[in-house]
């Protein structure tokens, strides 16, 4: 064999040798490169998750995001990361769609895939009380639980928190539905053994950091050239309640605030809450309120404002925070 037959062979070895080195990495993660090209600082981001079109406009009308100029967004199973700075605090933001187990799945990718310290979530909920929690204000639970999932009892059972029976109209009496009863939810984590679960605590020294961060904070009153009737406010300390249906009703709204305290309601929360406990990460959730259980909905003037006055709230929360960072490995 001729020496540069030879030399081809050697040139091309090294090359196949680099391609399968450089896949296997992809393979064990595709945003590698983002945190250590060129070794560069490697930094710990914030991710920023939110379910709508809503809450992704609120992000970016606010002038406050900036892409990162050399790797902006990476692609992982149907979903685009963004990668970049929010005021200036490192972020990385994903945007799941509806429904708990697309929420779910998005937070935790963002966990596997990238260097983050924490989830902050934004987006829009219902109120479940009205005297306490009105359209445009921003709710700051302090835990939230799954309370769509359901074992349905027999008939005429005895046991079911939830009767049916109890809301007919316009007499109560037996139902054929029967009854309801609650359910714990098994969480998972890395540090001991599963256990049932109900209520999902929001991490506490962020949640204290919450208080204090957002304890002046200016919500926006008016979009175009829609206002809400009142000044809207930051609401500490309550229950959330998650599920897969949106609440219109306004029987089981109540029910849900009479029996578990609870005064919102949507369709993320517990999502990300059970997502970052099982992974042991800081979480923080901020819920615009868009409607009122029982009511009308809301037109897109006062949804648009739930979901930004929820972004300024997890911005100032987020803008209040040190982001740490590690050198390259």
């Amino acid at each position: 064999m001729s020496s540069i037959n030879l030399a081809v062979l050697l040139v091309l070895g090294l090359l196949l040798v680099t391609a399968q080195q450089s896949m296997q990495m992809s393979l064990r993660n595709p945003t590698a490169e983002i945190e250590t090209s060129n070794c560069k600082i490697a930094f710990l981001r914030l991710g920023l998750v939110f379910t709508s079109d809503n809450n992704e406009k609120a992000l970016l009308d606010s002038g406050l995001y900036e892409p990162d100029s050399e790797n902006p967004s990476v692609d992982i199973a149907g979903r685009r990361f963004h990668i970049g700075t929010l005021n200036n605090s490192l972020i990385i933001y994903v945007k799941t769609g509806s429904h708990s187990v697309n929420v779910a799945t998005a937070v935790q990718i963002l966990l596997l895939r990238f260097r983050t310290s924490g989830i902050i979530f934004f987006g829009s909920s219902g109120s479940l009380d009205e005297k306490i929690l009105v359209p445009g204000d921003v709710s700051v639970p302090k835990a939230v639980a799954f309370t769509g999932v359901w074992e349905w009892k027999k008939f005429r059972s005895e046991e079911g928190k939830l009767v049916f029976g109890d809301f007919n109209y316009p007499e109560n009496g037996e139902n054929l539905l029967g009854t309801v009863e609650y359910e714990t939810i098994n969480m998972f984590s890395p540090s001991e053994s599963p256990k049932k679960v109900f209520w999902l605590p929001i991490t506490t020294s962020w949640y204290n950091a919450a208080t204090k961060a957002l304890k002046d904070l200016k919500l926006r009153q008016c979009y175009s050239d829609e206002c809400l009737p009142g000044k809207p406010k930051v609401v500490f300390g309550s229950k959330g309640s998650t599920s897969d249906f949106y609440i219109r009703n306004k029987a089981y709204g109540d029910f849900l605030n009479d029996n578990f305290n609870a005064t919102t309601a949507d369709t993320a929360s517990a999502s990300v809450a059970l997502t970052s406990l099982s992974n042991e990460k800081l979480f923080v959730v901020f819920q615009g309120v868009s409607n009122v259980a029982g009511r009308t909905s809301s037109d897109s003037g006062v949804s648009y404002l739930a979901s930004y006055n929820a972004f300024l709230a997890a911005t100032k929360f987020i803008n209040s925070i040190p982001t740490p960072r590690l050198a390259c490995e």
